[in-house]
């Protein structure tokens, strides 16, 4: 079994749960450009145009995560985990204003689990 590109933590699903109860379907995005730089940022479905080249990494808590192809090239051969810590959210994401924001750790696949993504041309 392939692992997941990108989970979410206990607290990060609880606050998606949270969003989604207030804007209804979510969706994921980080892009590394300019303003909030490689934040993961959260967009109400159909509010965010994904484009052709994003990749999709998968989903937290029922909400797609896409990522823009040259933050892609960087972080593919990592897991994100996907965090939740005080502070100031995105400025375009919905979290903005709820005294946290979410955060992208990472950790480097093994051996093993990058031979099973590329077997499961995923990589």
């Amino acid at each position: 079994m392939c692992p997941l590109r990108v989970i979410a933590t206990p607290s990060a699903a609880a606050l998606v749960a949270r969003l989604r109860e207030k804007h209804g379907p979510l969706l994921f995005h980080q892009s590394g450009g300019c303003c909030d730089g490689s934040a993961p940022m959260c967009y109400p479905q159909g509010e965010f145009m994904v484009g052709d080249r994003d990749v999709c990494l998968g989903e937290i808590a029922g909400a797609p995560f896409y990522m823009s192809p040259s933050q892609y090239a960087y972080w593919k051969h990592t897991q994100l985990i996907i965090d939740v810590v005080s502070g100031l959210g995105g400025m375009f994401s919905l979290e903005n204003g709820e005294g946290v924001r979410f955060l992208t750790r990472s950790r480097l696949f093994s051996g093993t689990e990058l031979d099973e993504l590329v077997a499961g041309g995923l990589l």
